[in-house]
C-alpha cells in the first residue's frame, strides 16, 4: 500500500506524520529547529517513517519518545539517536513488559489493510539501549527552538509531553486524545494521571497535538478531561479497577 503515511503541515517547521489508514490513527510529529530536528514517536512500524521524515528535512533527527508502547516505537529501529524517559529505559534496554504475541494481537485486534511490503514475520519489538535519557524539565535545544520535557505518568510510568514555548504547542502523546483514555500505570496510576493533567494547567497553549485520532482538539479539552478526573476523585472512584 503506497503512501501509508499522511503528512500534514502545521507551520513551516512543524509537521504531523499520521498513520490514518490504521484504526489506531497514530500521529507522530516532526519538529524542526535551525540545527536539528526532533521526531516525536515513530508509530507502529508498518512502513518506513524515516524516509517520510527525511522527505521533509535534511536536518539530523533525534527521536523523542512520548512513551514506549508498541504503537509509538515501531520505527525506532530506523534511527540512531533515541531519547526516552528514565522510567522506561528498562523497557527498551532490558525487558519489554509485553510479549510479542500480545503486541501483535493488539495491532490486529480490528481488521485493517497494511502496506503490501509489510510482513509479520519480520516484525519485532525495538530492543536497544537508548542514547539519551530524559528527565522532567529537561530542555532539548534544536537551534533557535526548544522543547521542554514534561514527565506526565499515568498512561505509562515514563510518559512525557513535550512543550514548545515559542509556538505554545503541546505535544501530548497518549495523555490526551479524543477517545478512550487508558490508565495503564499500576496501583496509583489514576491519581498520577490526574496530577499529570493538573501539571499542564498553567501552560500557555495555542495548540494541543495528540497521539491518536482527531487532530481537532480545542484547548479547552485539557480542562474538560481534568474536570472529569476530579469528578471521579470526588466520588472516590479514581482508583484502579
Amino acid at each position: 500500500m503506497e503512501n501509508w503515511f499522511t503528512t500534514t503541515k502545521i507551520d513551516n517547521s512543524t509537521y504531523i506524520i499520521s498513520e490514518s489508514k490504521h484504526w489506531e490513527e497514530t500521529h507522530c510529529y516532526l519538529v524542526l529547529g535551525r540545527e536539528k530536528a526532533a521526531l516525536i514517536d515513530t508509530g507502529m512500524g508498518f512502513a518506513d517513517i524515516k524516509k517520510a521524515a527525511e522527505d521533509l528535512t535534511d536536518l539530523p533527527i533525534t527521536v523523542l519518545t512520548s512513551h514506549t508502547h508498541w504503537d509509538h516505537i515501531g520505527g525506532h529501529k530506523l534511527f540512531g539517536k533515541i531519547a526516552v524517559h528514565e522510567a522506561e529505559r528498562p523497557w527498551l534496554a532490558e525487558k519489554y513488559p509485553y510479549s510479542l504475541q500480545k503486541v501483535k494481537a493488539a495491532l490486529t485486534s480490528k481488521p485493517n489493510p497494511l502496506p503490501a511490503d509489510f510482513s509479520w514475520d519480520n516484525y519485532s519489538i525495538y530492543h536497544q539501549e537508548p542514547q539519551i535519557i530524559l528527565h522532567d524539565s529537561d530542555v532539548i535545544d534544536l537551534g533557535s527552538r526548544t522543547l521542554t520535557v514534561l514527565h506526565t505518568p499515568g498512561h505509562s510510568p515514563g510518559h512525557c509531553c513535550f512543550y514548545d514555548s515559542q509556538n505554545q504547542y503541546l505535544f501530548a502523546g497518549d495523555l490526551l486524545y479524543k477517545g478512550c483514555l487508558y490508565v495503564l500505570c499500576p496501583d496509583d496510576g489514576p491519581l498520577q494521571y490526574l496530577q499529570s493533567l493538573q501539571k499542564l494547567q498553567d501552560l500557555q497553549l495555542k495548540r494541543i497535538f495528540t497521539g491518536h485520532h482527531s487532530l481537532e482538539i480545542d484547548n479547552s479539552f485539557l480542562q474538560q478531561v481534568t474536570e472529569a478526573f476530579l469528578q471521579l476523585q470526588q466520588k472516590d472512584e479514581l482508583k484502579t479497577g
